[in-house]
Formats: structure tokens, C-alpha cells, sequence
């Protein structure tokens, strides 16, 4: 059940981080706007955030057959949200964070979860 539950979020962090990196890839102009005045990045790390992104969620998709990538890419994103949180905190848009929080969260049980999966395996092995 919980390797179900697992996979399931894992899902749904894809699309999640699909959507996110490649709105930041195609230059969305709203997005680039936000990056660049409102949040005081440069345009060449909106774009390297997409980059990641949309890695990771590649990493996640190979993650269903690999858990350790997932691990490592839920991980990743883990340092990804808490940054994006803390520029929404920075920029006076609290209520904003409120979303990458959710995902942070969702975030958080992907990757306890698959290292208790990989844990098991491993102690599997041993036995």
C-alpha cells in the first residue's frame, strides 16, 4: 500500500514539475517578468531552475523502475521548493507560498518513501 501511495504522488510531482519547468522554459513572459523584477533573478536562472525541473521530473519518471534516482530527485526538488518558499516569503507574497509548501510536502513523502524503500531492499539482501 504504501509503495502504491508512493508511486501515485510520484505521478503527480511529474506533471507538477513538467508544468513548472517547462513555463519557465518556453520564456513565459509573466514568468520572466516575475523572475526578473518582482524576485530580483537573472533570466539565465529562471531558465537553469527549468532545466532542473524538468530533469527531475525525468529523473522521477525513471525513478518507478530505478527508486534510487527518485530519491535523489525528490531530494533535489527539496532544495528547489525550499528556495522558491523563501523567495515568495522575501517578496511579500506568503499566501503564494502556500502551493510550493503543498508540493514541498508531497515532495518530502516521495523521498522518505523511497529511502525506506530502498532501505527494505537493501535489508532484504542482506537476509
Amino acid at each position: 500500500m504504501m509503495k502504491q501511495t508512493i508511486r501515485i504522488i510520484q505521478g503527480l510531482l511529474i506533471i507538477v514539475f513538467l508544468v513548472f519547468g517547462m513555463t519557465k522554459l518556453t520564456g513565459n513572459t509573466m514568468i520572466v517578468h516575475e523572475f526578473t523584477q518582482v524576485y530580483g533573478y537573472s533570466e539565465a536562472f529562471m531558465y537553469i531552475i527549468g532545466i532542473l525541473e524538468v530533469l527531475g521530473a525525468l529523473g522521477l519518471v525513471v525513478g518507478y523502475w530505478k527508486p534510487s534516482l527518485a530519491t535523489f530527485a525528490s531530494g533535489g526538488f527539496v532544495f528547489i521548493l525550499i528556495g522558491a518558499i523563501f523567495t515568495l516569503w522575501r517578496a511579500g507574497q506568503e499566501i503564494s507560498a502556500i502551493m510550493p509548501l503543498a508540493v514541498l510536502i508531497l515532495t518530502l513523502i516521495v523521498f522518505i518513501g523511497n529511502r525506506s524503500l530502498l532501505e527494505q531492499k537493501e535489508i532484504g539482501k542482506e537476509e
